[in-house]
């Protein structure tokens, strides 16, 4: 399957401790380690979403962002 530039997809099996292993492409796209932190977010529609450290404050500043306009 072909996916835009800079897009990508992997298939994990989640095991029986309802883990997962992050492929090593992934992993060294970008730059986990053991002992990295991620953000994983659900929603019961869309699914789930898995934000390595670097991302997790844009994203978070701009749900908060979006939230506070909807404050008015």
């Amino acid at each position: 399957m072909n996916f835009p530039k800079g897009k990508y997809a992997w298939i994990v099996k989640i095991g029986e401790k309802g883990q997962f292993v992050i492929p090593k492409e992934a992993r060294e796209m970008f730059d986990l380690q053991p002992g990295s932190d991620i953000l994983v977010l659900g929603d019961d529609k869309r699914g789930l979403a898995i934000l390595p450290r670097e991302a997790q404050s844009q994203f978070i500043s701009k749900i908060f962002g979006e939230l506070d306009s909807n404050d008015d």
